[in-house]
């Protein structure tokens, strides 16, 4: 095991704190974007005159670029020099964001986006590798914590945003706003960030061996994790396994990522290092991470969704109702990040993810009458603990592993935490169909004139409305609104159910000593 030195630190001569504030500016404009475009689906397609089916490809291209590029985004790191690497990743992601502004189509559109999600794939990983190098273990919690506030807080700020920049302005300003953001950011990363002597030594030795690019491996990533990400993007809406275009998908994911394993284990310069996941720490930390993202994008998509669908509010206030969630992570974080330097991760860990099932608990018994304040305290009490929850997985992530390493696994957790929101989305959205037909199945069974208070209801809503089919319309409304809230409660208790079973596994990881240096992240 290697011992932490500051050699690989990107701080060069400035302090780590201003690298840390420059390295998130590029990275809260990438994650932002992940969830900034959602609402803004039905304006895109009035725009630019499609279905708003034909408008998802917006959200499925970005997301399938980004897929293929994050779990190869440490072995570019590496090859190209992590600095490179870097602004060239900003450079394009901000380019491809000016197009998506300006595109006069949905073919000019889902293109730009495609590279949009290119040069985004790799800005995470590359920040999380930079502040692994930068801080030694014991002060990697308040740094993580700066990069909790990125990573948490922007898909939160993001429907929020989107909803009110395309109620005031236009759809195409969801994407130009990254332009200024984006050129700022490549100038304060050429001018502070560092590219330390070891990396480059690294680089060299990399280099001199001959770089031997892993195509095979490169090709079962995009064949992998883009069809997987098109099948669970698209399978709801294709009506899953009816579909011929989702068989075709599943079953070209499956092989390719089966394929990928087997190659990449055998491989001696694999371009993505499973090998990590046999560290025990390692692996369970994907593990949580993975749920981590299943509950902040599963629940991001839900809440929003939930509000609109049931209680008839627009985007921008189903948007406004995270918001204060998004205020409480803020608040948060800083005690998290002081608190992962000082206790021992895994009691953090398991309190957090308890506190998850319990504000899940919460949502799945809230009613169909809730207010305003009510939908925004209940996402309030799961947003205080999400930072209790993702810094510490950050802080416990590279225990026992070489520093060498820490591109590559920055790689992989973002890949998981990826994998987690898809299949968190995902699933959220088949469950909630399935349950939805259940209950309405259900209500309408004890519609009849068998039962009393339905024809005592009828009665009296035929002398209010005077005509007899007006009363049936605004029951069978009431029906289906009932039925839709009842379904949106069940999901949320199975992302509870799945929180409790994942829980326990956070008490079997291992935290690094405090005090003095750590091996590369490690525990010694």
């Amino acid at each position: 095991m290697h011992q932490w030195t500051p050699t690989r630190s990107a701080a060069g001569p400035y302090s780590p704190w201003l690298i840390v504030s420059i390295i998130s500016l590029p990275t809260f404009m990438e994650v932002l974007d992940t969830s900034i475009a959602n609402v803004s689906l039905a304006h895109i397609a009035g725009g630019l005159s499609i279905t708003n089916d034909q408008a998802t490809w917006v959200l499925t291209s970005y997301l399938v670029a980004n897929a293929v590029v994050i779990p190869i985004s440490g072995w570019l790191s590496d090859a190209i020099g992590r600095k490179r690497y870097f602004m060239i990743s900003i450079a394009l992601f901000t380019i491809s964001s000016l197009l998506c502004g300006l595109a006069p189509n949905l073919t000019t559109l889902v293109l730009a986006r495609v590279f949009q999600g290119i040069g985004g794939g790799g800005l995470a990983p590359v920040e999380q590798s930079i502040l692994a190098d930068t801080f030694p273990p014991e002060k990697r919690g308040m740094a993580f914590a700066a990069f909790a506030i990125v990573v948490v807080v922007g898909p939160v700020f993001g429907p929020t945003l989107g909803g009110y920049i395309t109620e005031y302005s236009s759809w195409h300003w969801i994407f130009l706003i990254n332009v200024p953001v984006g050129i700022a950011a490549l100038v304060l990363v050429e001018i502070f960030v560092d590219e330390p002597e070891q990396i480059r030594k690294d680089r060299a030795n990399l280099l001199k061996r001959g770089l031997r690019i892993d195509y095979i491996g490169v090709l079962l990533i995009f064949l992998g994790l883009g069809f997987l990400e098109i099948t669970m993007d698209r399978g709801e809406r294709e009506g899953w396994f009816t579909s011929g275009l989702i068989v075709s998908t599943a079953t070209i994911s499956v092989v390719s990522l089966l394929a990928l394993v087997v190659w990449e284990l055998n491989h001696d310069d694999p371009v993505i290092d499973l090998k990590l996941l046999k560290n025990r720490n390692f692996g369970l930390t994907c593990l949580v991470m993975a749920t981590t993202g299943m509950i902040l994008f599963g629940t991001t998509q839900l809440i929003p969704q939930m509000l609109q669908q049931v209680l008839g509010y627009s985007a921008l206030d189903a948007g406004l109702a995270l918001t204060a969630g998004g205020l409480a992570t803020l608040v948060a974080v800083p005690f998290a990040g002081r608190l992962s330097d000082k206790v021992d991760v895994r009691y953090l860990l398991f309190p957090a993810l308890l506190v998850q099932a319990g504000a899940l608990w919460n949502m799945a018994h809230l009613t169909a009458d809730i207010s305003f304040a009510d939908a925004a305290m209940a996402r309030l009490y799961q947003s205080v603990g999400l930072p209790f929850l993702f810094v510490p997985i950050n802080a416990i992530a590279y225990v026992g592993l070489a520093q060498t390493k820490t591109a590559q696994a920055s790689s992989l957790l973002n890949v998981f935490r990826n994998l987690g929101g898809t299949f968190g989305i995902s699933v959220s959205q088949t469950l909630l169909a399935g349950y939805q037909q259940v209950h309405q199945s259900y209500l309408v069974e004890r519609l009849n004139p068998l039962d009393p208070n339905y024809t005592q209801w009828l009665g009296n809503a035929q002398g209010m409305f005077g005509d007899a089919m007006t009363p049936l319309a605004v029951l069978y409304q009431q029906v289906q609104r009932q039925a839709t809230m009842l379904a949106f409660l069940d999901v949320f208790h199975v992302l509870m159910i799945v929180v409790l079973v994942v829980a326990p596994v956070a008490l079997l990881m291992r935290s690094p000593k405090r005090g003095g240096g750590g091996g590369g992240g490690m525990a010694h």
